[in-house]
């Protein structure tokens, strides 16, 4: 949370003239109610998984590019995206390594300039779901990415 996920995929994505597919703009389409808390994001989330899954292997089967905006905190959610890649297709997991602190500033940043953002959350406000609580909570399940699960690895340093 508050790594610059979403700014990096736009910005590559519109280098590499791209596919940008974000997880919180699918989840905001598809279950704009429904999510209210972090259990329900990751009911949510994998529910969404593997339709996107298909989705996203046949446009990579078609040679077109997809960046992806999705979170790749743990070795579980390393395998999923590991586990859409068929043998040659070239990737690059992007790994941004950013002190915590800069995190919550850009996360209290976000609150103020990017509101919108609270519309994935249901009624829940982005005070109430991006919190210094909720960023402790996630990044507490945090997993470095390491070269044995076989993806070719940038690490992006802020």
């Amino acid at each position: 949370m508050g790594a610059g996920k979403s700014t990096l995929s736009l910005k590559i994505s519109q280098e590499l003239n791209a596919i940008l597919l974000s997880e919180d703009d699918w989840l905001l389409v598809l279950y704009p109610e429904e999510i209210k808390n972090f259990d329900d994001y990751l009911k949510y989330s994998n529910r969404l998984k593997p339709l996107l899954k298909t989705h996203i292997r046949s446009i990579l089967n078609s040679g077109v590019s997809v960046v992806m905006d999705f979170p790749a905190n743990t070795k579980n959610q390393r395998a999923w995206f590991k586990d859409i890649l068929t043998e040659g297709i070239p990737h690059q997991l992007i790994y941004l390594e950013v002190d915590d602190q800069i995190c919550l500033e850009q996360i209290a940043q976000r609150r103020k300039t990017n509101p919108e953002r609270s519309a994935l959350r249901s009624s829940a406000s982005l005070s109430q779901f991006d919190t210094e609580e909720v960023f402790r909570h996630v990044t507490s399940f945090f997993q470095p990415p390491s070269a044995d699960e076989g993806f070719s690895i940038e690490v992006v340093k802020r």
